[in-house]
């Protein structure tokens, strides 16, 4: 449903709650969001095994790294893990917005992130069968979809939203520019970190520039549904 906006075109979506927000921000068809929240055990289920997929998934890296640094490793099976303990939490009418926050960082940014590298990679990613590189590429996708739904659970309040991008900044530093303890720490790529990209860019300045892109449109969405739900609330008769 949408109601006129002050330029007359009929562009937000009005909720059953009462809470108008832009399209950008909610363009899940309501029938989905609606179904997702109906059987939000089943989700939380499924992204329970997407978490323990991920972490035997990423077994090989755990060996690599330094135990210090494990929490930094399991990008994607987090953002699951944040996901499955968000959704959880607010079924039990105790929802955290700290883990909402984090759950809706976690899901945006590895869920377009993983699909982007797929791409900007596949000529080295023949090592993966083609089912498995579908996968990983659709079922990420995925996650952007339920990360895009938390707005109808939480009000991302703006000491929620530091939080999460306090951890997920925190990733990308020992990801990318200050590693800590020895190398890098991001997601294993199929290519060198200098083998030469497009734009006369390396692997891993690829690879960065997806991922700090995608933390701040991650801020970006997350701070806009707290003021245009904010201007809803002021608004309201």
């Amino acid at each position: 449903m949408t109601v006129p906006t002050s330029s007359g075109q009929l562009s937000d979506r009005e909720r059953d709650d009462g809470e108008s927000l832009p399209s950008y921000l909610t363009p899940v068809p309501t029938t989905l969001e609606d179904l997702g929240l109906r059987f939000a055990w089943l989700v939380v289920a499924i992204n329970l095994v997407g978490t323990a997929f991920g972490f035997w998934y990423y077994s090989g890296q755990f060996a690599e790294t330094t135990a210090a640094l494990w929490p930094w490793v399991p990008d994607s099976p987090l953002a699951t893990l944040f996901i499955a303990l968000a959704i959880a939490c607010w079924k039990l009418g105790r929802e955290q917005p700290w883990l909402t926050a984090l759950a809706f960082f976690g899901n945006i940014v590895l869920g377009l992130w993983t699909p982007y590298t797929l791409l900007a990679f596949a000529d080295s990613y023949t090592y993966l069968s083609p089912v498995m590189y579908h996968f990983l590429f659709w079922s990420h996708l995925a996650m952007v979809v339920q990360a895009l739904v938390l707005y109808r659970i939480s009000d991302f309040p703006v000491w929620a939203v530091a939080v999460a991008a306090g951890w997920y900044w925190s990733n990308l530093i020992v990801d990318y520019f200050v590693p800590i303890v020895g190398e890098p720490h991001h997601t294993i790529i199929p290519v060198k970190r200098d083998a030469a990209m497009f734009l006369e860019a390396d692997a891993l300045g690829v690879i960065a520039a997806g991922e700090v892109s995608l933390v701040l449109l991650a801020l970006f969405l997350a701070l806009t549904i707290r003021v245009k739900k904010c201007e809803a609330v002021r608004n309201r008769p």
